[in-house]
């Protein structure tokens, strides 16, 4: 679930997980088995059913991520793996991992809008720490949390600061269910009941007799 919230088309997706914050008691071993499964992605022409990872959608955007990689890594983020365009015709960019990366840093801030992991630390069980590190952004429109105690899930998805929160799952919308963002994600609602707001045209009427 970590790796499809990141990497579902490549990353061009608005709802992409921008940034995981990763329990300590977790982060090796995760860390470990995301590298694992990146290697097997197969890159290629995104028509053909078994290819896991196809281009990014033009040569600006590639030539950004590249060059979004160079700054986390000069800012002292440890990249694990990815970080450079495929060496095939086409603008293929490879899946890519970064982690010890600190809430200063220009990755942490800005979403790159493509196939790339940003993973940050947390200390085990320090729920309110993580969420006002989660919280501190402009941004707004989706977030996640995994966790087996559906308390914990329900108090963090109260104070995330987001229109829309999964829960042990992600990328899961529905058209019943309002879609939009918080901050400088958006205003308004898509989708749901909430949507058809959009389309009224309120009439306020006040007078005295």
């Amino acid at each position: 679930m970590g790796m499809s919230s990141v990497f579902f088309n490549k990353g061009e997706n608005c709802i992409a997980a921008g940034r995981l914050f990763i329990e300590d008691s977790i982060h090796d071993q995760f860390v470990q088995k995301v590298v694992e499964e990146v290697r097997k992605m197969k890159i290629g022409n995104p028509l053909d059913r078994d290819t896991n990872h196809g281009p990014q959608n033009n040569q600006a955007h590639l030539q950004k991520l590249i060059e979004y990689c160079q700054r986390g890594i000069k800012e002292g983020a440890t990249l694990v793996c990815g970080g450079k365009q495929v060496p095939r015709p086409g603008f293929f960019f490879e899946p890519t991992v970064f982690i010890d990366v600190e809430d200063h840093m220009f990755i942490a801030k800005e979403e790159s809008f493509g196939p790339v992991m940003i993973i940050s630390r947390f200390a085990s069980g320090d729920v309110d720490t993580v969420l006002s590190r989660a919280n501190a952004t402009e941004f707004g429109l989706a977030s996640g949390v995994f966790t087996r105690d559906i308390s914990k899930a329900l108090y963090v998805s109260e104070k995330l600061e987001a229109g829309t929160v999964f829960i042990n799952t992600y990328n899961k919308t529905d058209v019943a269910a309002p879609f939009g963002g918080f901050k400088q994600s958006g205003f308004g609602k898509d989708l749901g009941e909430a949507a058809m707001n959009e389309y009224l045209r309120v009439k306020t009427v006040t007078f005295e007799y």
